[in-house]
């Protein structure tokens, strides 16, 4: 089964010197250890540079700006295959953070079928 790791940390532990450098490092270690499993994933410009399409009542409005304001902020993500979500929580215990944060884990819905 694919599973989603979504990334969320606070974007801030990246403003040092060499810290975003430090990570990439960590996490090319982290897709060398997990290639097998690793389907995708990449990461993502920081949170000001989003933008927001809402639906409210059929009307769409564009917002600049995540969708939620927050300390942490989604800042990537890998799609992996996993046995089951006991293996897919093994591999998120592997994902790099700069700090604190969180790994969110969603099973992915399977595509249609030709």
């Amino acid at each position: 089964m694919q599973y989603m790791l979504m990334i969320i940390e606070d974007e801030s532990a990246y403003t040092a010197p060499g810290a975003m450098d430090a990570i990439i490092a960590k996490h090319m270690e982290f897709g060398m250890k997990n290639g097998a499993a690793i389907i995708g994933g990449n990461g993502l410009y920081p949170a000001l540079t989003a933008t927001t399409l809402r639906t409210t009542n059929g009307k769409h409005s564009i917002h600049d700006g995540p969708f939620a304001e927050s300390r942490e902020q989604l800042g990537g993500y890998y799609v992996v295959d996993a046995a089951d979500l006991d293996a897919a929580i093994a591999i998120a215990k592997q994902v790099p953070l700069a700090g604190d944060g969180a790994i969110e884990i969603r099973p992915v819905l399977p595509g249609p079928t030709a």
